[in-house]
């Protein structure tokens, strides 16, 4: 009877096997089927709606058809910056639109730079002399920065504006460990080398906290200054001072608070907000496909009608957006063997200049250095390479910019994070609790090693921190040579220190100030474009088609992107992602398997999507070691 049952559990898995293959197969021809038509839906004269229920990102992630199919729900939507804008400026001098809508209810923020990014490209628009209004719930600090360029910017009657700023707390080990006699053996190269820190302290160190206060400062300075710009009369002195007397100023109504403090115009909810732009527009056509009340035009159906430029001397762009691991990986993480795959596939397309849009806080040094050698090999061909700094170039972001003729970056940009360390654990004190010893013969002091139940040798402690400083002084050299420096000018402002980008280019680590678009100029400049026509040709990698085909059939985007927040659920989201954000922690420490460069302070200042996890970067040992060690200090 039990090998009937084992055998019928058998057929049943195979049966449902078998099915969810069915379903990929049938998703992925339903969706070739469908991206044959044009995108439905023609330019009507009146409103550009840009709903954004999602994330603002550099490249779009590639989701995972299974888990799609197992959770039953659609990732969580992602814009690309460069579309935005294209269809701000585009919209900015088309006639037949007359205002622009922000619909950020459901926004789910995107990195310092790209939001002053699109806010440029919102005052272009206001500059033409056409309202752009906003709408939201509630708004947190990205939505509110970005709606701060609107002309009108409205709030539900029952949400309000919040800014709480960069900062916050990180998890400490150390006590933890004490408790259970776990090992923390620390290897490091980097004196400001913090990703370490919650493992063998209690709480941050003097020069952690300095980088920290560093950043954090050049940060919030920044979203000030440009929140300031934007608005002129808005204060949030009290509301970051005193946030309970800002909140009893309104008298306990939020919205009421934050129109007094100029974050916000008008107090309406959704119904009172689409009769103003009615007003503004006109009425929507009866055949209109939407249920928007007023006369529009969606996202999707503007970029369509509205295509990037095809013609002119080709600028080469690839994006190097995430978390850089080994590997095919991607898009929406950084997989060196993807990327490195893109740039061979392409170097003979005749590009003028090459331009590296780095938006990563680190990852694997092989993987960075796969990357960076097939950038290399442009400029063994005489092609210019310019790169273009995001939200964050750090440990292997800034490895893989060593390969640029000139760097740009964004003053609020982190970069730097040249370091290096490796934690590993073992258990020798826990297991001494219980009584339990370890003996046994070894024919050399490698032999059994690491071992993670007696604890490790002197000589492996040896080994691994030479392969730390051997990576180090790797990264240092590259930096070195790439920035005409010397190497002790760079170990000097080096040592995992991490840099925003104003600071960065005053230290020597990039060359002059500018988004992508000041990049690209300058490198068909470089490549003798002058004043010829030239189109960035951005390369990507085909989309999966049973990813896009499943999330299209399930909906848009996933359930968090779907609530309208108010202000006790922004609290819940922020929760939920530090909770996270914790689990990671906890889970990239029992998980690292080699030598890092880790920016951990990245991931509180990255913002959202796929530059919000850590930074980390590993390089393969140059010593002639065991393959045990080998496995240790490998790339991840």
């Amino acid at each position: 009877m039990k090998f009937a049952l084992k055998v019928w559990k058998l057929l049943v898995g195979i049966k449902d096997g078998l099915a969810l293959l069915f379903l990929l197969v049938f998703f992925a021809a339903l969706f070739g089927v469908l991206s044959m038509r044009p995108v439905a839906g023609k330019v009507t004269d009146g409103a550009l709606v840009l709903d954004l229920d999602g994330r603002v990102v550099e490249e779009k992630s590639a989701p995972d058809p299974v888990n799609i199919v197992l959770s039953r729900e659609a990732p969580v939507n992602e814009y690309l910056v460069r579309d935005l804008v294209r269809a701000l400026d585009t919209a900015a001098k088309d006639k037949r639109i007359k205002v622009v809508v922000l619909d950020l209810s459901r926004f789910l923020g995107g990195g310092q730079v790209d939001i002053r990014t699109l806010g440029g490209a919102i005052d272009q628009v206001r500059a033409a002399k056409k309202p752009v209004l906003a709408f939201a719930n509630a708004y947190a600090d990205d939505g509110v920065l970005l709606a701060a360029h609107a002309s009108e910017v409205w709030v539900d009657p029952m949400g309000g504006a919040f800014v709480s700023g960069p900062g916050g707390s990180a998890l400490y080990f150390k006590g933890l460990f004490d408790r259970f006699g776990v090992n923390a053996h620390i290897y490091r190269a980097g004196t400001y080398k913090s990703a370490v820190e919650p493992y063998f302290l209690s709480g941050m160190s003097d020069k952690a906290r300095e980088d920290y206060e560093g950043v954090y400062g050049a940060l919030w300075a920044g979203w000030k200054a440009d929140l300031a710009k934007a608005r002129p009369k808005a204060s949030i002195d009290l509301i970051t001072r005193d946030p309970a007397a800002w909140a009893q100023s309104g008298k306990g109504n939020l919205a009421e608070a934050s129109k007094a403090s100029g974050l916000v115009d008008r107090i309406g909810d959704k119904t009172e907000f689409e009769a103003r732009v009615t007003q503004l527009v006109g009425a929507a056509p009866a055949t209109a496909s939407d249920d928007l009340p007023y006369a529009n035009t969606s996202l999707a159906t503007w970029l369509a009608a509205n295509p990037a430029p095809r013609t002119g001397a080709k600028i080469g762009v690839v994006t190097v957006a995430g978390t850089i691991v080994d590997g095919d990986a991607g898009p929406g993480e950084a997989g060196g063997d993807r990327i490195a795959g893109l740039l061979d596939d392409n170097i003979d397309e005749g590009f003028k200049a090459l331009v590296v849009r780095v938006n990563s806080p680190g990852g694997s040094v092989m993987a960075s250095e796969r990357i960076r050698r097939a950038i290399a090999r442009y400029k063994a061909r005489k092609i210019p390479v310019v790169i273009s700094m995001g939200n964050l170039a750090a440990s292997g972001g800034y490895w893989v910019s060593t390969t640029g003729d000139r760097i740009f970056a964004q003053p609020d940009t982190i970069t730097g994070s040249i370091g290096v360390f490796a934690v590993a654990t073992s258990f020798e004190k826990t297991l001494a609790k219980f009584g339990v010893t370890t003996d046994g013969v070894k024919t050399t002091p490698l032999s059994g090693e690491p071992d993670v139940l007696a604890g490790f040798s002197p000589e492996v402690d040896a080994l691994l921190q030479a392969s730390v400083d051997g990576t180090y002084a790797r990264f240092t050299e590259l930096a070195a040579k790439a920035r005409h420096q010397s190497v002790a000018q760079i170990d000097a402002i080096a040592q995992g220190r991490v840099w925003a980008g104003a600071e960065a280019q005053k230290v020597g680590l990039v060359d002059q100030m500018g988004g992508l678009d000041a990049a690209l100029a300058y490198a068909a400049k470089a490549g003798g474009v002058g004043n010829g026509k030239w189109q960035a040709v951005y390369l990507a990698s085909k989309p999966d088609a049973v990813s896009e085909a499943i999330s299209a059939l399930l909906g848009g985007s996933g359930e968090q992107a779907r609530l309208a927040p108010d202000f006790a659920a922004l609290v819940n989201r922020r929760s939920n992602a530090q909770l996270g954000a914790a689990a990671a922690q906890l889970k990239g420490m029992l998980s690292q398997s080699g030598a890092q460069a880790y920016c951990l302070l990245c991931a509180g200042v990255a913002g959202s999507g796929e530059e919000a996890a850590g930074a980390s970067a590993q390089a393969p040992t140059p010593l002639p070691i065991p393959g045990w060690l080998g496995a240790l200090i490998a790339p991840r």
